[in-house]
């Protein structure tokens, strides 16, 4: 790279990070009471944060993985609806998301997250839990499904073994191939371009981005895509977002053991859907996931509804997911 390169760029630099908050944007009132009802679990040296609400002696948990580049914040909306059926819900931020650290020397890694969710489990005394995923998340509850397919395999097991009872899963790159990569992802995963990218966003590009993958008659408020902006900006979050999207190279380099997890299981699957993703495009996703895992069940949403269901159709979606689990209870 050249010396007027060098020079353009770290000028165009100076001017964008005018626009950039610094300090971080505070908190909405909302914001803080999410924050205040949660804990810090200590994994590897960073402090986690997650919320854990109901009955602990309930050995009916369910435990949520969130997307990126949000947070567990996404399912504030239903947090309540999902606590009438559990008697316990557990649910951490990422390391690298939301209220947890984000250390810029860290290699994020999809295998990292399942250990995490692991030992945060293990902390809190539970070995049996119920799972629903989202974006991201939906990877890292296929590589705790891998791990539970593999167990089965054994003569025994112990008791301190983590046991799933269910997976519900909604719109993520399940099934790699089906991906249709936003620019600025694909902007995120160059290198060099990739580490300057998080110096160029500001809150108006950042929930621009994020209103784009909602569905247009189910778009979110301006007050929620501030919130979220306001999470990822958090411990200098904007940072670390080049480190992030490493999840979507384990992806396709790990999309074999992830995607014949689901078609291999005997653990319960369902998917939630919103049809409307440009993520996940319904076609061609959604034939080749009922291809690849006709064992699961699919529930999919109204044709607006897009990449974040369980923001734009909140009661759908929770009527979708409580519906499954309840099916599990019967069998």
């Amino acid at each position: 790279m050249g010396t007027t390169t060098v020079l353009l760029l770290t000028v165009l630099i100076a001017c964008v990070a005018v626009f950039i908050e610094y300090p971080a944007p505070e908190f909405s009132t909302q914001v803080k009471e999410w924050h205040d009802t949660g804990k810090l679990f200590k994994f590897n040296g960073h402090n986690i944060f997650y919320k854990d609400e109901g009955n602990k002696q309930n050995e009916d948990v369910l435990v949520i993985f969130h997307g990126f580049p949000t947070c567990g914040y996404d399912f504030h909306v239903i947090w309540d609806g999902l606590l009438t059926q559990f008697g316990r819900v557990i649910m951490p931020d990422f390391l690298g998301y939301g209220f947890s650290d984000k250390p810029t020397d860290h290699v994020y890694s999809l295998f990292d997250k399942a250990d995490m969710i692991e030992a945060l489990l293990k902390n809190l005394g539970v070995s049996k839990v119920h799972i629903l995923a989202h974006d991201m998340g939906d990877t890292v509850a296929q590589e705790l499904i891998h791990r539970q397919n593999k167990l089965s395999e054994k003569v025994s097991r112990s008791n301190n073994e983590l046991e799933i009872v269910g997976v519900c899963l909604s719109n993520g790159g399940i099934i790699p191939e089906t991906i249709h990569q936003r620019l600025i992802q694909k902007i995120l995963l160059k290198p060099y371009l990739g580490a300057l990218a998080p110096y160029f966003t500001n809150r108006f590009l950042f929930m621009k981005g994020l209103g784009e993958v909602f569905g247009k008659p189910s778009q979110s408020t301006a007050e929620e895509l501030f919130n979220q902006w306001t999470l990822s900006r958090h411990n200098n979050g904007h940072l670390v977002t080049h480190l992030l999207i490493n999840y979507l190279r384990e992806r396709y380099i790990n999309r074999d053991r992830w995607v014949h997890a689901l078609s291999e299981t005997s653990i319960p699957l369902h998917l939630i859907y919103g049809p409307a993703d440009p993520v996940n495009p319904k076609d061609p996703f959604l034939s080749t996931y009922k291809k690849l895992v006709p064992n699961s069940g699919v529930s999919e949403l109204e044709p607006h509804i897009s990449h974040y269901p369980q923001l734009e159709a909140p009661k759908e979606y929770l009527d979708a997911c409580l519906q499954f689990f309840k099916s599990l209870q019967k069998s």
